[in-house]
């Protein structure tokens, strides 16, 4: 195995995912750092004031891996996976830690996408908990540029649609929902585009275009074409949000 000190100098200035790992070589830290080099050596630079608990967890590192990314965002994502995958010891605190921030898709008819603290048990979904807050409110805000899912808070249950209570607002106007609250979109419909975002949010960006070109191959060959065209918009935009995390 390299030297873990010749190691340290060679880790890179990129965004990226750091994993710290003891003396079986089993994962104990996943962290992520707009500056990779800067922030692992920060854990082993003499004089430096840390926590106990980080005290205890530099003991026990006995080797670090790192994986870069090319932004904050997709760092923040990567982050939230390797932690749900390796379990950490010393993250598996952040479950329980009230200060770190998840993203919710509820379990409701025409589903909400939003940020919590609060876990509640009744088939919501969650993703994270994220480190950095402010990376995951832009993670949100692309999605919410991205995919036309609502804003609102309404109770959209198929009574109160049929009985024709809510009026479209303006994000609907500027096409950034289709209407499930006026009934202008099915919740099957609807519910494919909640798994676009799911992936998206899991950073299967790749995955999210591949079916959304079937899609709009699907509504032009039965033209739709404001539909096609409506979706060909979406793939647009997440091709430049991959290019703009790339060049930044």
């Amino acid at each position: 195995m390299q030297d873990f000190k010749e190691k340290l100098k060679h880790v890179p200035r990129s965004p990226g995912v750091y994993l710290f790992k003891d003396k079986a070589n089993k994962v104990i830290y996943v962290g992520k750092a707009r500056i990779l080099r800067n922030r692992v050596r920060s854990y082993f630079q003499s004089g430096k004031d840390l926590d106990a608990k980080t005290l205890r967890l530099v003991s026990q590192i006995k080797d670090v891996e790192t994986i870069v990314a090319d932004s904050e965002i997709e760092a923040l994502i990567l982050e939230a996976n390797l932690i749900k995958e390796y379990k950490p010891r010393y993250n598996v605190n952040l479950k329980d830690d009230k200060s770190f921030p998840y993203i919710r898709v509820t379990n409701e008819p025409f589903p909400r996408v939003f940020p919590t603290r609060k876990i509640i048990k009744d088939g919501s979904k969650y993703f994270g908990p994220y480190t950095d807050v402010k990376a995951m409110r832009a993670l949100l805000k692309v999605v919410k540029r991205i995919f036309p899912i609502r804003k609102c808070n309404l109770s959209l249950n198929k009574e109160n649609i049929k009985a024709g209570k809510f009026k479209v607002c303006l994000n609907y106007h500027i096409k950034k929902c289709y209407g499930p609250c006026e009934g202008l979109i099915d919740e099957q419909e609807y519910n494919e585009i909640v798994k676009h975002v799911i992936n998206f949010i899991n950073g299967k960006d790749r995955i999210v275009i591949k079916e959304l070109q079937k899609k709009m191959e699907q509504f032009a060959n039965s033209q739709q074409f404001e539909k096609a065209a409506d979706v060909r918009d979406q793939i647009n935009n997440i091709k430049d949000f991959q290019y703009r995390q790339k060049v930044i």
